[in-house]
Formats: structure tokens, C-alpha cells, sequence
């Protein structure tokens, strides 16, 4: 049995927004743009720049209402981001200079952009600088000043933390322009940032002696938990979490693994899975009932449906991971101090947490542009890919 409690499931909204940009230089990377800029609003990319193109794009169908208010504002970006490309290139070659490593694959990249509160109106800025996938330099917006993270950019802090003119322009961007952008932007995408969808969830068995699998897919926002409990409490123990995945149409599907070895089949009622969407106070709950649970043992027409949707998906995910692969083949080359970091956190979820871990928004910004350009051509294996399978299973 399926149990249903929804609460604030109309006019709740992500109570934080965001506005962040990642710009990345790179230098020796094959096949790279030497310049990239992207920006994303509540994770959302909405618009893009390389090197190669040279032109500034609407990454979201809401951000073509702007040219309406601003008919000048993908020209003025544009030219900005053209800039920042000559800013970025000449900076680089400065770092390269400076710590004696003037061959091979190196990146500057740059994550800054500010959170706002909507209940409370309050304003959070950040402006951090990397080199070559670890901390360089940021900007601390309470105390109004440069922070070093590395000997190599003690002499940048100085000259930053010297001009003074520098800091109040930075302050003022970050308290005032920054914000009011934000909330213009929430305003253009408002029924697509604002939306919020629930989840199909499912119990689903490769076989009798494998663990059950609790999947939801179809949800948005991408602020989700899925849990098993027993008895109402949670369980942390003999869980296998996946990660946040995106589906083609914009919305979210994650899964958490139940190991029932140990469980004596009359403790089965005991145990049941919990949907949340972030803003819920209660969520969706699924009971553990062997006759809820999909697998490929049985034939209903409803179970074989669900099969044949498993196996398109699943086949799916590694027609992408071998798309994917050919990314991470492109972007771990020649630089050995930080190819662990990378292939670690390759097999992270591509989720912006308000809080990074340090270094972790490098690879993250580094990632941003090269999944965008192979977007088209995943898209279209996709819609092969399904199409093929269709006919094969059908």
C-alpha cells in the first residue's frame, strides 16, 4: 500500500536562490575552449560563452525574455565575457610565470555570484579563484578581505587587499547588483524555478535474493531525500544510496537499496521507504509489500511495461556513460597532481551544494562547459539509443 501525505504542495518554494558563475581559462588542454563562462540560477544553467563561439547563448527558454526589458543585454554580455577572456588569458600566463611551470595542462578558474533568502531578504556574496584545481585566492565579503590559500598567491592578496577602490566596487556588487539580478532572474523562470513535481515511486527486485530497490523518478526540485525506516526510525545501516540523476524533461530520479538477508519476511511490514521534497514536512510513503515489489520474475502486463522501462533506462544510463567516459578521457591528462581529486569526483552527482568542500566547485566549474557541448550529442544517441530499444523490446 502507497501512502500519500502532501504538504505545502502548492505556493512552496526554494526558500534560498542562488546566482553563481564559473569562469575557466585552461592552457594546453586539447580540443578545450581556452575560455569558458556559464551561470546558473538555482542550479539552472541558463547561459553560456566559450572561446570557440564567441558569443553569448540562452541555455533556458525563460532567459529569451530578457532581450523584451534589455534588447541589448546577450550583446552586452557578450562583450563582457570577451573581457574577461583576454583578463583570464594574460592572468595565467602571470601564475604560470610565477610558480616556474610554464608547460602542460593548467587551468584559472573563477566561482562567484551571491545567495539570497526570500523570507528573510538576506544576502550572501562569494568570490573564489583556483589554479590548476586547487585554491588560489577569495574574497572574504564580512570581514572585506583577500584571503590567500596557497604561498603563490600571497603576493595577489597584497596587491588586492592594497586597492581599496577594488573592495567597494566589490561590495557594492555583491550586497546590492548581484541580489537584485538574482531576484530578476527568479522573476523570468519563476514557473519553471518556482515549480515543484512529485515523484512515481516504485519498489523494484532484480531477483528474489537481490536487495529491493526504492525508486523515484519525476521529481523537481532536485532537493530531495529517499530513506528506508523501520518501526519510524530511519536506517543508515545496509543502505546503498544513489545519486541525484537528471531525466531528459528537466526533472530528478534517485533510488536507496534495502538489504533484506536478515529480515525475517513477517518483519517485512515493518519497513517502509520516504520520499521528501525539500520544504515538505511529510513526503511520499511506500510500504514494504511483496506484492508492490517489480521484478523480472513476474509477467503482469503492468510488471512487464515496468520492466521494459527499467531496461530502456538502465541501457540509457550506459549509452551516457560512454558518452561521459569520452569526457573524463578528455579532461584527466597531463596534470598528476590532481587526477585523483578529478576521478573522484567524477563519480559525484553534479549538485551545487550552498556550502563545497574545498576545491571541489574547481572541478565542478572545469566539468560545467564540456558536458554542455557533448549535451547535443548525448540527446541524440538517446533518442536513438530509446528508439532501437523500443522496437528490439517491443
Amino acid at each position: 500500500v502507497i501512502d500519500l501525505v502532501f504538504v505545502c504542495m502548492r505556493g512552496c518554494s526554494i526558500v534560498i536562490h542562488t546566482l553563481r558563475y564559473f569562469y575557466t581559462a585552461s592552457s594546453g588542454v586539447p580540443n578545450f575552449p581556452e575560455f569558458v563562462g556559464v551561470g546558473l540560477v538555482d542550479e539552472v544553467q541558463m547561459i553560456h560563452y566559450d572561446s570557440n563561439t564567441k558569443r553569448t547563448e540562452p541555455k533556458q527558454d525563460w532567459m529569451k525574455k530578457v532581450t523584451a526589458d534589455d534588447p541589448q543585454y546577450w550583446e552586452r554580455q557578450t562583450g563582457k565575457f570577451v573581457d574577461k577572456q583576454q583578463i583570464y588569458k594574460a592572468e595565467i600566463e602571470i601564475i604560470k610565470r610565477r610558480i616556474n611551470k610554464t608547460g602542460g595542462v593548467h587551468t584559472y578558474q573563477t566561482m562567484y555570484g551571491c545567495d539570497w533568502d526570500d523570507e528573510t531578504g538576506d544576502v550572501n556574496g562569494f568570490l573564489r579563484l583556483g589554479y590548476d584545481g586547487e585554491d588560489f585566492i577569495s574574497f572574504d565579503l564580512k570581514e572585506e578581505t583577500w584571503i590567500a590559500a596557497k604561498p603563490e598567491s600571497v603576493i595577489t592578496k597584497h596587491k588586492f587587499n592594497n586597492n581599496k577602490g577594488l573592495k567597494a566596487q566589490l561590495k557594492q556588487y555583491y550586497t546590492q547588483l548581484c541580489p537584485d539580478r538574482l531576484k530578476n532572474y527568479v522573476n523570468y523562470g519563476r514557473s519553471s524555478l518556482l515549480r515543484t513535481e512529485l515523484p512515481s515511486v516504485s519498489l523494484l527486485q532484480k531477483n528474489p535474493s537481490s536487495p529491493v530497490s526504492c525508486h523515484a523518478t519525476g521529481f523537481y526540485p532536485n532537493r530531495a531525500t529517499l530513506i528506508w525506516r523501520k518501526d519510524q526510525y530511519d536506517l543508515h545501516e545496509n543502505m546503498d544510496h544513489g545519486e541525484i540523476l537528471p531525466n531528459h524533461d528537466g526533472s530528478f530520479q534517485m533510488s536507496v537499496d534495502l538489504d533484506l538477508s536478515s529480515v525475517k519476511p513477517e518483519d517485512w511490514g515493518r519497513y517502509e521507504c520516504v520520499f521528501r521534497l525539500s520544504g515538505m514536512k511529510d513526503g511520499i510513503i511506500t510500504r514494504l509489500d511483496k506484492d508492490r515489489i517489480r521484478s523480472n520474475g513476474k509477467t503482469t502486463q503492468t510488471q512487464t511495461a515496468t520492466t521494459l522501462a527499467a531496461n530502456i533506462v538502465r541501457r540509457l544510463f550506459v549509452k551516457i556513460g560512454c558518452q561521459m567516459q569520452r569526457v573524463r578521457s578528455k579532461l584527466i591528462t597531463a596534470n598528476r597532481n590532481t587526477e585523483q581529486n578529478m576521478l573522484a569526483y567524477l563519480k559525484k552527482p553534479l549538485n551545487l551544494q550552498r556550502k563545497m568542500p574545498k576545491g571541489q566547485w574547481l572541478k565542478k566549474s572545469f566539468l560545467m562547459s564540456e558536458k554542455t557541448r557533448v549535451k547535443q550529442k548525448i540527446r541524440s544517441a538517446t533518442a536513438r539509443f530509446t528508439s532501437q530499444t523500443l522496437m528490439t523490446f517491443g
